[in-house]
């Protein structure tokens, strides 16, 4: 029971949202970051979006405002649930992670 528990926390405070929705987000002045690969974001990338990885996480979460939305994509939605994880576990307070990733975005955008 207690291991449960402690995943749940650990999990941090995240929505998983659809694509329609976190379009709608991103039309309200949510923070949009994209966790796939520096080649991927280079070669499409859903615009404003701020490619974040290992090397500037702590950058981001530094100096970004913790209470504004923020939407995090991968390619298919999965890494980006980590990441969701991870960054509510730092503060920010209205965390998104983006279903069907920049796959499926691209490919209804």
């Amino acid at each position: 029971n207690n291991l449960l528990f402690l995943s749940i926390v650990n999990m941090g405070n995240y929505k998983r949202i659809s694509i329609e929705k976190a379009q709608e987000l991103i039309s309200d002045q949510a923070t949009i970051i994209d966790v796939r690969d520096q080649q991927s974001y280079s070669m499409g990338h859903i615009e404003n979006a701020l490619h974040i990885s290992d090397e500037n996480i702590q950058q981001f979460i530094d100096g970004t405002d913790k209470s504004k939305p923020l939407i995090i994509y991968c390619y298919r939605g999965n890494s980006s649930q980590d990441a969701a994880g991870y960054l509510s576990s730092k503060g920010f307070m209205d965390v998104y992670s983006m279903d069907g990733g920049y796959e499926e975005w691209s490919s209804n955008n």
